[in-house]
């Protein structure tokens, strides 16, 4: 007999909402379903799978006689059962696409027998050894539907009126929690788009806070820092190579934060920093960040320093510049080549070609792009969205 007391109901509706913060969602939440329930399977369709897309399907499998598990474990989703569903038989399921919010039982819609001639039953219930199926469908105002199912073998009585309750009871924060996931994996996916464009543009960047301690930078600032030239790390503060370049990072530091506690007009700051031998110096600009993008908490998010390191080059791609503008790969191979600061000359002979014939493309580049001079066609392709690719 399932149990559906307060306690149980307490401790889903706790699992429900930690699960969807877990690095590995729902967890700890299914088990405790399957086990609260009594059923042999709980699965969470998190994204229908498709022809091309095999889902997320999250399965919890109630351990065989004899066989120990941890009780908090999900199956492998390449498990027989999970693979069969998603490449065979989600097209057959006639348990889909239920009423919004409402609990459901399989033979609420499908009786025994004409589920028994099924070939949903005869091909994927039966062999999986389930016949009893209690589910609900729950969309997330982000668009995303997530479609529960609880299932026990033949053999086993159906749900109980209880048990229908308990689903519905929870169903209201599965879809909150559901909006929960479903934001913060948008919210990641922007922010991993938007730190992947500004890697592109070979603009290094790091996040300070109010005391001047680094929360966080992204990979092009990482490889500045492990280098240690110029700029370096010390007990989680930036510091800027020679007494003076560094007492004038602490000062724009100082003026920027204080500044911004003080409500006054926002400061900028920019620096040059020197690098030894002949690498190209360093430029830094320092400004707060914008008082809507700081969060609560100790540490909060106050400077933004973006460094230029001239010595990264463009990344424009020669397929995407081809595309935009219809040039040959020759011809964007050497629009990239100017990009990078070569004179036609060097890039005449990075590529192996004589002047004459590197006059002839730049002439063709120039009539597709309608450019009409090198320095301007230099700054069509860097602000292109070939930089981005």
């Amino acid at each position: 007999m399932a149990k559906t007391d307060d306690t149980t109901y307490d401790r889903l509706v706790d699992l429900l909402y930690e699960g969807a913060l877990a690095a590995q969602p729902w967890q700890k939440t299914l088990p405790a379903l399957r086990e609260s329930l009594d059923a042999q399977v709980v699965s969470l369709v998190l994204r229908p799978p498709s022809d091309v897309d095999s889902g997320v399907i999250l399965n919890c499998v109630r351990p065989a006689p004899g066989i120990e598990t941890e009780g908090t474990s999900l199956a492998d989703p390449s498990d027989w059962e999970a693979r069969a569903y998603r490449e065979e038989f989600f097209a057959l399921d006639p348990f889909v696409n239920l009423p919004q919010d409402k609990i459901i039982a399989l033979e609420d819609i499908l009786s025994d027998e004409d589920l028994v001639a099924s070939d949903y039953y005869q091909h994927y219930l039966k062999p999986t050894g389930l016949f009893r199926i209690l589910g609900v469908d729950t969309l997330e105002p982000g668009g995303m539907l997530a479609r529960l199912r609880v299932s026990r073998g033949e053999s086993e009585p159906r749900f109980s009126q209880g048990e229908r309750e308990l689903l519905a009871r929870i169903t209201p924060h599965l879809s909150r929690a559901l909006q929960v996931y479903a934001t913060l994996n948008r919210t990641t996916s922007e922010r991993d788009v938007y730190a992947g464009a500004v890697d592109q543009l070979s603009v290094a960047t790091l996040i300070l806070d109010e005391a001047g301690r680094l929360l966080n930078h992204n990979a092009l600032a990482g490889a500045i820092l492990d280098h240690g030239d110029g700029l370096i790390l010390k007990d989680q503060h930036l510091q800027l190579i020679g007494r003076d370049l560094n007492t004038a990072l602490q000062q724009a530091l100082t003026d920027i934060i204080r500044a911004q506690q003080e409500g006054a007009t926002a400061v900028v700051r920019a620096l040059r920093v020197p690098r030894s031998g002949e690498r190209a110096d360093l430029g830094l600009v320092i400004r707060p960040v914008p008082p809507s993008e700081r969060g609560q908490g100790q540490a909060i998010p106050s400077v933004a320093i973006f460094v230029s390191d001239p010595d990264l080059k463009e990344t424009s791609s020669q397929q995407i510049l081809g595309e935009l503008f219809g040039l040959t790969p020759a011809e964007a191979n050497l629009a990239i080549l100017l990009t990078h600061g070569l004179s036609l000359a060097e890039a005449s002979d990075t590529q192996h070609i004589s002047l004459h014939t590197a006059r002839a493309q730049l002439k063709s580049v120039f009539a597709k792009t309608g450019a009409s001079r090198q320095a301007e066609l230099v700054r069509l392709v860097l602000k292109s969205v070939a930089s981005l690719a």
